[in-house]
């Protein structure tokens, strides 16, 4: 894997393009790691100079403001501020949702200003700009894929279109849920619930969406989130249709069809 850290390129006297933020999920994930494997192939892939914080990267900070621990929030994210800014880091580029919008809404209030782009917007502009080329026919061409929209990038940041536009240049057929950009319905682990087991209830969240989901036909459930994919991998097993239906990250997709 090419991915040259900050300090390294610092070293050099040379600077990135973007600074690929990579996040806990991305970093320590089993699922989550191909995720970050995919998105660093087609970075690889069409010469984006770019660079990654390797260990000094540390949480944002999110869950830990989610679960009510305010103190512990600005405590990571003062550390993370005082790195980014003593690299003096412009172009943030994430995978996950949750780091995306705490970087880019809250981390300013605290002095750390970014452009912080998530992967999904990223990707889109990679092929609206012609960098992307995808292979004629690819494995995808004419195949259902739903889009499940993840609450950090939907309906917090308004990011709807990015990601389909990306599914669309797959040439796949894309199928929507019921539910689906403003009125999506969350994959149940938002609010730092991802990391605790969920209250008594009549149904999982996650099995409900998963069913919606599985109700289109689908054969590819798109995500872009770590947290969404989780949450959806668990739905369909749930269901016991691992076997035919497969939950994929957008950079999955573009990186297998490259």
């Amino acid at each position: 894997m090419n991915a040259p850290t900050l300090a390294e390129l610092t070293a050099q006297n040379k600077s990135p393009e973007i600074l690929f933020w990579v996040g806990c999920a991305g970093s320590f994930d089993d699922r989550a790691k191909r995720v970050t494997k995919a998105f660093v192939k087609i970075l690889n892939a069409v010469g984006t100079n770019f660079a990654v914080l390797g260990t000094e990267e540390s949480c944002t900070g999110d869950p830990a403001r989610r679960a009510g621990n305010e103190f512990l929030f600005q405590m990571q994210a003062m550390s993370n501020i005082q790195i980014l800014n003593g690299y003096q880091v412009k172009k943030i580029v994430t995978a996950c949702p949750h780091c995306f919008n705490t970087l880019k809404n809250e981390y300013p209030e605290l002095g750390g200003n970014y452009e912080v782009i998530h992967h999904s917007t990223f990707l889109q502009q990679l092929i609206n700009e012609g960098k992307i080329k995808l292979s004629e026919g690819g494995s995808f061409k004419g195949k259902k894929i739903t889009y499940h929209d993840s609450c950090y990038l939907g309906r917090a940041n308004g990011i709807y279109e990015a990601p389909r536009e990306v599914l669309q240049a797959l040439d796949a057929d894309l199928v929507e849920m019921k539910r689906c950009r403003t009125t999506g319905l969350c994959c149940g682990a938002g609010g730092a619930q991802m990391f605790k087991e969920p209250e008594k209830g009549t149904r999982d969240i996650n099995v409900e969406r998963a069913e919606e989901a599985l109700t289109t036909g689908a054969g590819t459930i798109a995500v872009a989130c770590p947290f969404c994919m989780t949450m959806m991998t668990d739905g369909v097993k749930n269901k016991e249709k691992e076997t035919e239906v497969s939950v994929k990250d957008l950079a999955e997709l573009i990186a297998e069809s490259l």
